[in-house]
């Protein structure tokens, strides 16, 4: 669901659910993973940070530019 290759899979890798399974194919196991990775960026508040985390995610400015700006669409459509 998160798009783990596996090479970094390998190094994220959660067991969300407690199942005692590592799945990238779980949502809550890939979610898990994924916030992991994101966070090891340090302070995601910083906007500079938040960026590089992103980028490490998907090395483009495009999809940095695509999440930022799926990320404050939902942030207005929850206000």
């Amino acid at each position: 669901p998160m798009q783990f290759i596996p090479s970094t899979w390998h190094t994220w890798q959660v067991d969300g659910d407690d199942d005692a399974v590592a799945d990238p194919n779980d949502i809550d196991d890939a979610s898990m993973a994924a916030a992991n990775y994101l966070c090891a960026a340090g302070d995601l508040t910083s906007g500079d940070t938040w960026s590089r985390a992103i980028f490490s995610y998907n090395h483009s400015d495009d999809y940095v530019l695509n999440v930022y700006t799926a990320a404050k669409t939902y942030a207005e459509r929850t206000d």
